[in-house]
């Protein structure tokens, strides 16, 4: 008898752990983490932009908006800073001495992505669209992958990949388009972990190409905005500039347009190819003729419809979160990679001066005169650690997990953050040891206080560094230089978050203090990177 007692103990208590167990699973909450491309920081309508995005605005409405919220102003950076939850110097992937950059480094074997973390939780894990870090999707832990690495052709992709299997090139006017396709593969991997996996949580990864160029969309998406954008930039920037402060998004000052700022990188021989209707500085629309005019308001209806498209299928997958009553438990984030982009060139398959705008034969940018609309309020764009650089909407979606639906955040956020913050709530840990190898203390804290309260006054540090434009913020205060021939600028975010009053004159001491604290992290993220003192030659 006591050997039966002592079996029917056994019995129940594995039955209860059982039963726990799948309690566990049960209440914890999938991801969704939704990033695109090129996007700036007043596109989306929750943000003040007049592009239409019915779906990321309910998104917001039923959960929050970040209004300090900070990428790497650069595409692969900002990725390998979501999936490691570390600066991307820290784990070779921006340049540093003896690191290449353009997303050509390596991650150290210690600097794991998220997926290999999260499976410790029980998760399962999908990617769909971009990619653009070492290694492939599969192999560092996702179990299922759509790689959409032509980012250059929408309509017709070369280069893509299936769970890490090249895919054939699609042929031109095969009716492909590359948002939809990254989102009929989300919709895909919810509906087989639904039906296959419906007692695990999942982590999605949705990486759409979109919006950054060349502006490709359907012409469909494009009619809708005919006519729209032919008032200019200066008109739509002050537009949304007033929504954004009747929104109580931001106070201050609207930053005057720097007229002498084009693209990063200069190339007159595509300027030739594009014709005389693209100009590559942020002119008075007035000053313009009427082709140059015509041609721009041209291009930023295409980058709306881009936008509003993006918008389309985010929807989709909600419905699909929603016909599986998944949406309420699911964790959606929504972010840019960095700001709006000022670069004018043409790769892929060139372009066509004849084509129709926003068609597979034509290779247009945005330029920086509707950059500088689609960063407002901020000054700069893509690659730029001034705000406009740098600066990204995120909006957070839990019903679960958020009490206060609706209302804004306005302690800085980083997308360093984001990986702590899912770490905790999968109740998991990061991996502290490597094969044998110590694993750096993360630089980025979890953002799950901050879904029941904003701390506006918490003081952190946060660093960034990209092509020699480097910033430092410590609590409200910031330095910032663009180029190793300029001189670094010093603002009080507190009061002039859109960076219109330089006191670097009349605070040197706290610039000096500044400045030494971002180079002493260069320093650290250099020697975790490499094992090696940072160059005495170092810029």
């Amino acid at each position: 008898m006591r050997v039966l007692r002592n079996a029917v103990t056994v019995v129940g208590l594995a039955v209860f752990l059982s039963f726990l167990a799948q309690e566990t699973i049960a209440s914890t909450p999938n991801f969704l983490v939704i990033i695109v491309d090129d996007l700036g920081f007043s596109d989306v309508g929750s943000y003040g932009g007049e592009i239409a995005t019915p779906n990321l605005d309910r998104l917001a409405e039923n959960g929050l908006r970040y209004t300090q919220f900070y990428n790497t102003a650069r595409c692969w950076p900002s990725r390998a800073a979501l999936l490691t939850g570390y600066y991307a110097q820290q784990v070779r992937r921006d340049a540093f001495p003896g690191i290449p950059g353009g997303g050509r480094g390596n991650r150290p074997s210690w600097a794991r992505l998220l997926p290999e973390v999260l499976s410790q939780a029980g998760y399962r894990s999908y990617h769909s669209g971009k990619w653009h870090l070492d290694g492939m999707p599969i192999e560092t832990g996702f179990h299922r992958s759509y790689l959409l690495k032509d980012q250059g052709r929408f309509f017709n992709p070369n280069i893509h990949w299936k769970d890490d299997k090249r895919l054939p090139a699609v042929e031109k006017n095969s009716g492909f388009y590359g948002t939809i396709a990254i989102a009929d593969h989300a919709i895909s991997c919810l509906q087989e972990h639904n039906r296959d996996y419906s007692d695990q949580p999942f982590f999605h990864y949705l990486a759409f190409t979109a919006p950054h160029f060349p502006l490709h969309a359907l012409p469909e998406d494009i009619e809708r905005y005919a006519g729209r954008y032919n008032q200019g930039w200066e008109i739509v920037r002050s537009e949304r500039w007033d929504r954004m402060q009747q929104l109580g998004l931001l106070t201050g000052q609207l930053s005057p347009v720097e007229s002498e700022i084009g693209p990063p990188y200069d190339f007159p021989e595509h300027l030739k190819i594009l014709g005389p209707g693209e100009v590559n500085r942020p002119l008075k629309w007035d000053s313009m003729s009427a082709l140059q005019q015509d041609f721009q308001a041209r291009k930023m209806e295409v980058h709306a419809a881009m936008v509003d498209r993006v918008d389309q299928e985010i929807g989709r997958v909600l419905r699909q979160l929603e016909e599986t009553n998944q949406i309420d438990n699911t964790v959606i984030m929504f972010l840019s990679d960095n700001g709006a982009s000022a670069e004018i060139m043409v790769r892929a398959d060139g372009h066509d001066p004849e084509a129709s705008f926003g068609s597979a034969e034509s290779y247009l940018c945005l330029g920086p005169g509707w950059s500088t609309s689609s960063n407002t309020p901020f000054r700069r764009h893509k690659t730029w650690t001034h705000e406009g650089g740098i600066s990204s909407p995120l909006i957070v979606h839990w019903p679960n997990g958020i009490s206060t639906p609706g209302t804004l955040r306005n302690s800085p956020a980083h997308i360093i953050d984001i990986a702590p913050t899912l770490i905790e709530l999968a109740g998991t840990s990061r991996f502290t040891e490597w094969e044998g190898v110590s694993v750096p203390a993360p630089p980025g804290r979890s953002l799950v206080d901050s879904f029941s309260s904003d701390d506006p006054e918490a003081e952190r540090t946060l660093w960034w560094s990209h092509e020699n434009n480097h910033a430092i913020r410590v609590g409200n205060w910031k330095a910032v230089v663009s180029g190793i021939d300029e001189d670094w600028e010093l603002y009080n975010l507190e009061q002039d978050r859109t960076e219109t009053q330089n006191l670097a004159d009349e605070e040197r001491d706290r610039l000096e203090s500044l400045v030494s604290r971002w180079t002493q992290l260069r320093n650290q993220f250099y020697e975790q990177a490499t094992g090696q003192p940072v160059p005495s030659d170092a810029e």
